[in-house]
């Protein structure tokens, strides 16, 4: 079940193999340490450069681990799951719900920032030629000859 995705979508199965600096990545979350409101879940913080989660490329900041050795994480504590990825042995399978890719056709905050600021940008730009061209159309029709 190494990558597999589940009919709910999202879903998917990651077996990672356990490197010199462990499996590579750091969480968030727990019903002690809420991350997301209204979610006591265990989520993906940072992925560690040639850990082996970025090896393998699956794993993404942002996604939620739901199950570590087919053990659900559901109503854990931060310090219970760090001891179950403690405890986890070599190989370990984690049940990973994707995060939510968002389109680009959806509200501006949902764009990556660069993409978001090249856009404002361009507005601004739009904006200044606009105000460019009524002061030049007002300046013209304004002269008065005597």
């Amino acid at each position: 079940m190494n990558g597999s995705l589940h009919p709910s979508s999202g879903v998917v199965d990651i077996t990672l193999k356990r490197g010199p600096a462990g499996l590579g990545f750091n969480i968030v979350g727990g019903v002690d340490q809420q991350y997301v409101v209204n979610d006591s879940g265990i989520y993906v913080s940072k992925i560690k450069e040639d850990g082996a989660a970025a090896l393998d490329g699956r794993l993404q900041e942002g996604d939620k681990i739901l199950a570590i050795n087919g053990i659900n994480l559901t109503d854990r504590t931060h310090k219970a799951v760090v001891e179950l990825f403690r405890t986890a042995g070599e190989d370990v399978e984690l049940r990973v719900l994707k995060k939510k890719s968002f389109h680009m056709n959806g509200p501006l905050g949902s764009q990556p920032e660069d993409q978001s600021s090249v856009f404002s940008l361009g507005i601004l730009a739009a904006l200044a030629g606009a105000a460019i061209l009524v002061s030049l159309i007002y300046m013209r029709h304004s002269r008065k000859s005597f």
